[in-house]
């Protein structure tokens, strides 16, 4: 190879900016004179030429110009060499004085060739930099060679992705084109690359060989986002994704950092915007208690929290490991956040009176809980023990202890209930709702569907089963269900916490319904495998409980809206806090003697809308 792996010798890069500024000299003084030098200004340029190249090389070796690796040359290279040719130049420039001692009235040299020799030696020393740059590139990657990509976002995010990709040799890619949702930008070109729109990706792909997609638009509207993947996924191309530049390693991008999309950025949304406002006026300096803290929106709502700068933050779960997990990374993000870490059950009255007592909470933010549908179809007294009598505890203290806000955490599938969880919920949903009339504590609920990449979800199954192989498992070819991010779930879940009056059920939009045998195809499709040749998906039919699909509000229910657009509060019915008390004491007292029958016919009659499917508890809807 012409170039080989190791560096040329500095020694030679000085000589050939030393034969250029020497060039430049000549040729500036060619130029002044139209190419015919007077005889009266050769004793002038043979005597100033010396101190010229003296003031050249001494410039280059204080500014270490030689020093740089050409093939990496970047903006910073160039800058400095015009940093090193200006301040040469006006040393010369002050030189001109020595006209009335050395030169009989002559100038050391007209500033007319100082600023003629400066522009060119910039010019030549940047170029021939950049022209071994290019010339090393094309021969370690030739351009016929490399695959194509096009980049999603003719910005100043598609700038850097493309100079990112001409810039490191080992992608072997090159830019073919830019896509933009601007039709304005149709037809131009952007540092030679054609720009399309949008709607223009199929037929590329269709007719060119791409080997990837780059979504380089940091905040793309998410439909966008979606219909460019979908249309890379039905075409079999990869697509990669820029990551935020706060993530950039020393505020520079590198191809090794841009990622395979995930299933997030199919199903993921804009941006949510909060009243933070609002937030930090209800959280800043307060005791703040997060049960469930463990888990996926637990551990979410305590990253969010801590950073409203609450004056205590206590965490509370019975999973020791993923509790002791959390707390590391919390006093590492937060080290001046006042950090208490409790492992407790919420079952056990005790040890919650002693939480209350010790800490006074001001805000608590109920997650723990029991959300497993088969599992709790199977297990009726634990979902009552933990959903319900758990509740029930967590709802008497913060009533006892006066505590200002209670926000519970709830679910889609208390919605017209199928499950025994989703019948557990909805019960403690009402009991927290009738539990506004007893003091001086706002609760409410907030209610949403699945998360992304939660504890046992099906993102996180699907990718097991793609990673051990496959087949992937889905229940029914109709399962449809409503997904929403971690962190947006959390945001809303503040939200509704710091709007709520009291008594309040907040809805939370999840958008549209996805089919999850859709979801598994384009898992196993994002994961590079064909759907039916290399990969299977095998239906395995509905489970104990499980609904063909979700619901946000039930059929005896409406909406208001809220000042959030993605947040809107259900009209429930309503009910009476002693009438509540009393059928939830029967049910909890059932546990005791472990009648599972009994447990479910009598959530069925606090409940009136919880109706069994595939279950054995069907019988008792007749």
């Amino acid at each position: 190879m012409l170039f080989p792996n190791q560096n040329v010798p500095r020694w030679i890069i000085f000589l050939i900016d030393t034969c250029i500024v020497f060039f430049s000299f000549f040729a500036a003084y060619m130029l002044r004179f139209e190419f015919s030098l007077p005889q009266r200004e050769v004793m002038p340029l043979l005597l100033a030429m010396p101190v010229f190249m003296i003031i050249r090389i001494i410039s280059f070796l204080i500014g270490r110009t030689y020093a740089g690796i050409i093939r990496y040359t970047g903006t910073e290279d160039s800058v400095r060499i015009i940093k090193v040719i200006a301040a040469g130049s006006l040393l010369m420039a002050l030189l001109n004085p020595l006209k009335f001692f050395l030169l009989d009235g002559y100038y050391f040299l007209p500033f007319s060739i100082i600023i003629i020799e400066a522009m060119i030696s910039a010019v030549l020393l940047i170029a021939f930099r950049l022209g071994v740059k290019m010339l090393y590139l094309e021969l370690r990657n030739p351009r016929s060679e490399r695959e194509r990509v096009i980049i999603y976002g003719a910005g100043e995010a598609g700038i850097i992705t493309k100079r990112t990709i001409d810039r490191d040799a080992g992608t072997k890619y090159t830019a073919y084109a830019f896509i933009d949702d601007n039709r304005g930008k149709r037809g131009k070109r952007m540092e030679g690359a054609p720009i399309f729109h949008t709607d223009e990706l199929a037929d590329l792909l269709e007719n060119e060989e791409i080997a990837h997609i780059i979504l380089s638009i940091q905040h793309p509207e998410s439909e966008n986002r979606r219909r460019v993947i979908d249309t890379a996924l039905q075409h079999q191309t990869d697509v990669l994704s820029v990551p935020p530049a706060n993530n950039w390693i020393n505020g520079e991008l590198s191809f090794k950092q841009m990622r395979q999309v995930a299933i997030d950025d199919l199903l993921g949304r804009d941006v949510i915007s909060l009243d933070d406002g609002n937030v930090e006026k209800q959280l800043r300096g307060k005791t703040i208690l997060v049960t469930g803290a463990a888990g996926s929106i637990g551990s979410g709502l305590v990253r969010q929290v801590a950073r409203y700068n609450p004056g205590r933050l206590v965490i509370l779960d019975q999973a020791e490991s993923p509790v002791y997990d959390l707390e590391n990374e919390l006093r590492n993000d937060f080290p001046a956040l006042e950090l208490e870490v409790v492992i407790g059950d919420i079952r056990q009255r005790e040890r919650m009176e002693n939480v209350f007592r010790s800490f006074r909470p001001e805000v608590v933010y109920h997650a723990a809980a029991y959300k497993h549908v088969p599992l709790m179809e199977l297990n009726p007294g634990e979902a009552v023990f933990t959903n319900v009598l758990g509740t029930k505890n967590m709802t008497d203290l913060a009533v006892e202890y006066e505590v200002e806000a209670f926000v519970l955490i709830s679910t889609d599938k208390a919605v017209n209930p199928t499950s025994v969880m989703g019948a557990t919920k909805r019960t403690a949903e009402i009991y927290a709702q009738a539990s506004n009339a007893r003091g001086k504590t706002k609760f409410i609920t907030t209610r949403f569907g699945n998360v992304l990449g939660s504890n046992g979800s099906v993102i996180p199954l699907f990718k097991k089963q793609i990673e051990a192989g496959g087949p992937v498992t889905v229940t029914h070819p109709e399962v449809t269900r409503f997904f929403m991010t971690i962190p947006e779930a959390c945001g809303l879940v503040l939200e509704a916490g710091a709007m709520g009056e009291g008594s309040e059920i907040f809805v939370f939009d999840m958008g549209d319904s996805v089919k999850i045998i859709d979801l598994a195809r384009q898992m196993i499709t994002l994961s590079g495998f064909e759907v039916g040749k290399d990969m299977e998906i095998k239906i395995t039919g509905l489970r104990p409980g499980e609904k063909l699909y979700e619901e946000l509000l039930n059929d005896a229910e409406n909406t208001l809206h809220t000042h959030h657009p993605r947040i809107k509060r259900a009209q429930v019915r309503p009910n009476i806090f002693t009438e509540v008390a009393e059928q939830t004491e029967a049910l909890i007292a059932l546990f005791h003697s472990q009648d599972n029958a009994g447990m479910v016919q009598k959530m069925k009659s606090i409940v009136p809308e919880f109706k069994s499917m595939n279950s054995e508890f069907s019988k008792f809807d007749a």
